[in-house]
This record gives structure tokens, C-alpha cells and sequence, in this order.
């Protein structure tokens, strides 16, 4: 009894504990949101190059060290959100996959993992016109995207050479990869300019799976690798 009793008392530490975590991952995500929005705000108002960080505290009500806890710099705070690249699981599901094209698969990889877009279509708004007027901000987001590119044609070439497909046989086999990943960034790019351009009323998150549907209708009419 005392066990079943020791057991129970654990089960409700635990969900007091998740509840407990839960609430407070909202908190630092409402928190990181206010501050980002303050900072766009400011660079939009001053000019990136003039604005501070004691400017983005006081805009945003935090202190210098809460700010650098959460974004370490300030061209942190106007860096695109990171979102979690796919699991090693995922990754090996993609690269050992014989199910469909390349290209709907990776598609379907980034769009799951990968959606580097602020929910917020105002500020995702905002921000892309900042960095577009910021040649320091610019620069950066196109070396932090191209890196990212860079792993992806990674996964490409495993899967490629998981199917057994190497260079002696092909020799051109890393620009077809280099080119899958660009045409998937395309269609990326696609569905987050839709989204600004059309106002779309809902998440970018559904409008990156409608758009993955159209990607899934073309290429299923391909014979990709």
C-alpha cells in the first residue's frame, strides 16, 4: 500500500512538474516574442545600425541580462526564430526511403522540421522589410540560409548514395543534389510569399502542407530519383 501510495504521489510530481514546465517554455516564448517585437519595431523606426540594445530593454521592459539570455547579441534578436532541425530519426526515414521522389520527400522533411517563419504574419512582415533594408542583416540571413541548404544537400547525397548511386556512376551527382535542394527552396520560398503577398488567413505552418500537396500532385508526375 505504501508503495502504490509512494507510486501515485510520484505520477502527480510528475504532471505538477510538466504543468509546471509548460507554463513557464509560454512565459519565455511570450517573453522572447515581446523583445523581438521591440526590436523590429525600433530598427524599422531608427535604423538597425542605431538601435541598441539598452533600447530594446527598456522598449521591451527586461533587463541587459534577460535580453542576453535570450537572444546573446543584438543581430541575434533580428536573426530568423530557429526551429529544430529534423530528428536523426526523420533524417534516416528520408535518407533510407523508397516511397516517393526526392523532391516531395525533402519537401515534406523541411516542411515538418523547418517552417522559418514568424506565426505572427505582422511581424514576419516587419521583419523581412528590415532585413531587406539592412545589408549587414541581409548578408547574414542569406549565409545562415545557405548553410542550411548545404545540410540538406547533405541528406540528399546520402539517400542517394543509399541507393546505391556514387560518383563513378554518376559523375555530376553532388550539382543533382545541389539542384533538388534548390528547387525545394523554391517551393519554400513560394509558399512564405504567398502568405505575405495574399494575406493568407491562416498559419504559414498550413499554408507550407497546402503547398506540399501541390508539390506532392507535380512530382508524382515525375520520375525523380
Amino acid at each position: 500500500m505504501l508503495h502504490i501510495t509512494g507510486v501515485m504521489m510520484s505520477i502527480q510530481h510528475l504532471g505538477a512538474t510538466t504543468s509546471s514546465d509548460s507554463l513557464r517554455n509560454r512565459k519565455r516564448a511570450a517573453t522572447r516574442l515581446s523583445i523581438r517585437r521591440a526590436a523590429i519595431e525600433l530598427g524599422l523606426e531608427h535604423g538597425y545600425e542605431h538601435v541598441t540594445v539598452d533600447m530594446i530593454c527598456s522598449a521591451s521592459k527586461i533587463s541587459p541580462r534577460t535580453f542576453f539570455n535570450y537572444f546573446g547579441s543584438k543581430e541575434g534578436v533580428y536573426a530568423s526564430p530557429n526551429r529544430a532541425m529534423p530528428s536523426e530519426q526523420r533524417r534516416r526515414t528520408f535518407v533510407e526511403s523508397n516511397n516517393s521522389g526526392v523532391f516531395d520527400d525533402l519537401f515534406t522533411l523541411i516542411a515538418d522540421s523547418l517552417v522559418e517563419v514568424d506565426s505572427n504574419l505582422e511581424l514576419f512582415q516587419a521583419r523581412r522589410q528590415l532585413i531587406h533594408e539592412t545589408p549587414e542583416l541581409l548578408h547574414k540571413e542569406k549565409s545562415r540560409i545557405s548553410e542550411l541548404e548545404e545540410t540538406y544537400v547533405g541528406y540528399v547525397l546520402e539517400r542517394y548514395r543509399f541507393q546505391g548511386r556514387n560518383n563513378a556512376k554518376t559523375p555530376d551527382l553532388a550539382d543533382e543534389a545541389h539542384l533538388v535542394v534548390a528547387l525545394v527552396s523554391g517551393a519554400m520560398r513560394f509558399a512564405m510569399q504567398k502568405w505575405v503577398a495574399d494575406n493568407f488567413s491562416t498559419t504559414p505552418e498550413e499554408l507550407v502542407r497546402n503547398t506540399s500537396a501541390l508539390v506532392h500532385r507535380i512530382a508524382s508526375n515525375e520520375h525523380w530519383p
